[in-house]
């Protein structure tokens, strides 16, 4: 497996990868019409523009297995301190699950976060997806609501890894 930056090309299997992954891996957790809603439509372009921007592709054999982006913000405008990493966009392809993706895309999330001197990453886990996140470091167990780009309110659980001392 290799991880690499993401090119504005890799969104739309990005795209695709999200779609098939949640309706692969949250069934069970949110219902049937929350499903097709979080999945209706074609791909924004906000998301290809941030998905270029700050996203990452797992590839093996040449074909893309997992995505995940992780934006690091600054604590004030007028401050160049980066602080915090935000991951996001988290998504492995159903056919690869279980295969140690999902930890090498956070893993090398995490790298670049503290690369850009973040001293924790947070992010807003989807009910399924909360025990792999606690496995992985993470802390956080209560429910809260997403409130998607697209105008959908998600069950998550906002949860955070300190990553520098």
């Amino acid at each position: 497996m290799q991880i690499r930056k993401a090119q504005r090309h890799d969104a739309k299997v990005a795209f695709e990868i999200r779609n098939q992954a949640i309706l692969s891996q949250c069934k069970g957790h949110y219902d049937d019409a929350m499903l097709a809603a979080w999945t209706a439509g074609e791909l924004p372009i906000a998301f290809t523009d941030a998905f270029s921007e700050h996203g990452y592709v797992a590839m093996v054999n040449d074909a893309v297995v997992g995505v995940g982006m992780i934006d690091v913000n600054h604590d004030a405008v007028d401050s160049p301190i980066v602080t915090t990493g935000m991951v996001d966009a988290m998504f492995v392809r159903p056919t690869a699950f279980g295969q140690g993706v999902g930890r090498a895309m956070l893993q090398q999330l995490e790298a670049v976060a503290i690369k850009a001197g973040c001293k924790k990453l947070i992010l807003d886990a989807s009910l399924n997806a909360a025990d792999f996140y606690r496995a992985c470091g993470f802390k956080g167990d209560k429910q809260s609501i997403y409130h998607s780009p697209r105008g959908l309110e998600l069950a998550c659980i906002p949860m955070e890894k300190i990553i520098s001392n």
